[in-house]
């Protein structure tokens, strides 16, 4: 998180987003409770004496495994095309607990994905476009509760949520998140931990000074794009919110 582009004080959370997410705070010190625990929020030591107060959840694991599935039964089908038909399709489908055990190692993701929507009573995704659409819209709840239980634990509501990593390419995951989330959300740059790395070391020569002016130096070398919440979406996400805490954990 050393190369997220925020400036010192920012009221925002972190988001490395790939095949895993973590999504998390820089901290000055360590929050240890019984519900960080109970949350499965962790502690690491970070650059500079800071704390990155953490969680691990689902990234585009759910995605890559359901192209393996479709590749497997003679479907040849690119990450931008899979993003295509999700965003075809209407944005009243299903949605799942992306941490659910079951979707950790599965036989075929889309299966596990249409038994998981039955047993919780909703309609089963059934093409390629509403299974991808049902593992975007289900991160971008999670990362919704994510965020709103940083906040809580913080004792302060975020404003922000910064994206890096590869997932900023997906563009529809990114709008997606902002909507749910009701926030701006700032993706870039792609390459955070080999900049962060690099920076680092730099750091280490004294050929650059600390975090604040590492980040100085990535806001002035990368280009970020910022995702804008939609208004017209609010309520259409607060009510499947509301719907995903019934099964959130």
């Amino acid at each position: 998180m050393v190369a997220v582009p925020w400036k010192s004080g920012a009221n925002a959370a972190y988001l490395s987003s790939g095949t895993w997410s973590l999504m998390g705070l820089e901290l000055d010190a360590p929050l240890i409770s019984a519900q960080t625990q109970q949350l499965g929020f962790t502690n690491e030591g970070g650059a500079g004496n800071t704390i990155r107060f953490l969680k691990n959840i689902a990234g585009l694991w759910l995605v890559q495994e359901c192209r393996r599935a479709f590749l497997r039964a003679g479907e040849e089908i690119s990450y931008t095309d899979l993003t295509a038909q999700a965003e075809a399709v209407g944005d009243n489908g299903p949605f799942v607990e992306p941490d659910d055990a079951r979707f950790a190692a599965p036989l075929s993701m889309p299966e596990v994905l249409r038994d998981y929507c039955r047993e919780t009573g909703q309609a089963a995704p059934q093409s390629t476009g509403e299974l991808i659409r049902c593992c975007l819209d289900s991160l971008a709840l999670k990362y919704r509760y994510t965020f709103e239980k940083l906040g809580e634990l913080r004792g302060q509501s975020l404003d922000t949520l910064h994206i890096v990593g590869g997932g900023t390419q997906n563009r529809l995951l990114s709008q997606l998140t902002a909507d749910c989330l009701g926030v701006p959300v700032v993706c870039g740059p792609i390459e955070a931990t080999a900049t962060g790395n690099i920076l680092i070391q730099a750091m280490a020569r004294d050929e650059i000074g600390g975090l604040s002016d590492i980040r100085e130096v990535v806001r002035n070398s990368f280009l970020t794009e910022v995702y804008e919440p939609n208004p017209a979406q609010k309520a259409k996400w607060d009510a499947k919110y509301e719907r995903f805490l019934g099964f959130s954990r």
